[in-house]
C-alpha cells in the first residue's frame, strides 16, 4: 500500500537527502507520528554520497543528526546492530555487531 507521508504522518520531520533511509513510521502518544530511519542506511548514504569514511559518517550522525532538534515530531532512529541473546538462566545479553569498514 502506498501512502502520502505528508498526509499520513502530518507534521513528521523529514530529513532532506535521507529519504531512502526511512524504514517506517512510529506513533507516540501525545507527540503524533514520527519518521523512523535506519542508522545503518544513513551511514551508508553519508559514505556513498558524501565520500565519508565509516568513522566520519558515525561522527557526523552523532553530532548533526542524533544531536539535532528539528521540531516537535523529531525523527527517531533504529540501530539494528544489537542482537538479544537469552542465557540459560533466562536473563538476556546483547551482542553488538560492530561492522566498521575501517
Amino acid at each position: 500500500m502506498k501512502v502520502d507521508i505528508n498526509e499520513y504522518a502530518e507534521g513528521a520531520i523529514l530529513l532532506d537527502g535521507l529519504e531512502s533511509a526511512i524504514v517506517g513510521i512510529v506513533d507516540e502518544f501525545g507527540n503524533g507520528k514520527r519518521m523512523l530511519y535506519s542508522k545503518e542506511k544513513i551511514l551508508s548514504i553519508l559514505q556513498e554520497r558524501d565520500g565519508m569514511t565509516w568513522s566520519e559518517a558515525e561522527e557526523f550522525f552523532d553530532y548533526n543528526i542524533i544531536g539535532g532538534y528539528f521540531g516537535e515530531q523529531n525523527p527517531v532512529f533504529l540501530d539494528i546492530s544489537l542482537s538479544p541473546i537469552k542465557k540459560d538462566d533466562g536473563s538476556w545479553n546483547f551482542e553488538f555487531n560492530f561492522n566498521s569498514e575501517e
